[in-house]
């Protein structure tokens, strides 16, 4: 069982740290004393102290007035990659995968209500959609996200939604729980699952589990393309079962 922030083993002066260091994103490159305040919720005496302790450790730097996360924060996700068996695995496999198909693949794991992208590799044409490691997408609504979903237990899909933000993207964008639900019924029956414009208009991305020989999937690999490109029909005949067979080949593989 997950510690609770009341029990006597968890270490707050820890959570607020790693709140200071998630409040910088995309959006929020560069960040002043009471930005990071307001984002962590923490008082602005407090917020100090752990930005000019982030400081002296290298993980934050500051101009004095303002404050960005250092170079080295990239080790804190390296560590993670780094400690996969799959990083290195997958990279021969999805390198093959790539020319052979030439469209982007990616591997991805789901975390609490995203997909996290863990691997990518891009195609030798020009990428259509800026992706990179650490990327975190809404996962109803992405191809990996929904094959990972559909794995989960009736009691952790009902914990999923019941926090879960059914915000419209794009016109293709589900919004009912009702009907997502019943799509992730058919991507568990399938096998497989294939977003169509629900991410971003002109993106079409198809995507099977990594199977395991115990216990239930958790990383998923997908081929993503622009509409113009591929259609449907030619991502299921054709992709799926070069994308199937390249994921059986990293479950070989690990």
């Amino acid at each position: 069982m997950p510690l609770e922030p009341k029990d006597p083993d968890f270490v707050n002066a820890l959570a607020r740290g790693l709140a200071v260091i998630t409040s910088f994103g995309q959006h929020a490159e560069i960040q002043t004393l009471s930005d990071v305040a307001a984002k962590t919720g923490l008082t602005r005496g407090t917020a100090r102290r752990f930005l000019l302790t982030l400081e002296a450790l290298g993980y934050v730097r500051s101009d004095g007035k303002s404050f960005r996360l250092a170079p080295k924060t990239l080790n804190l996700g390296y560590a993670y990659l780094s400690s996969l068996p799959l990083w290195k695995a997958a990279q021969p496999i999805m390198k093959d995968l790539v020319e052979t198909l030439n469209e982007s693949c990616a591997l991805g794991v789901l975390d609490e209500h995203d997909v996290v992208y863990i691997a990518r590799l891009p195609p030798k044409h020009l990428s259509f959609i800026p992706v990179n490691l650490g990327t975190r997408m809404p996962a109803h609504i992405n191809a990996m996200g929904q094959v990972l979903l559909a794995q989960l237990s009736p009691e952790e899909l009902d914990d999923y939604f019941r926090n879960a933000k059914l915000e419209k993207i794009t016109r293709y964008t589900p919004t009912s729980e009702v009907a997502i639900r019943r799509a992730l019924a058919g991507v568990a029956k399938d096998g497989f699952a294939l977003s169509d414009q629900q991410l971003q208009l002109g993106l079409l991305s198809i995507a099977v589990p990594v199977p395991v020989r115990s216990g239930r999937p958790e990383v998923a690999m997908n081929v993503s393309a622009e509409d113009h490109r591929v259609t449907k029909r030619e991502l299921i005949r054709r992709f799926l079962p070069i994308l199937r067979r390249a994921a059986d080949q990293l479950a070989h593989a690990l």
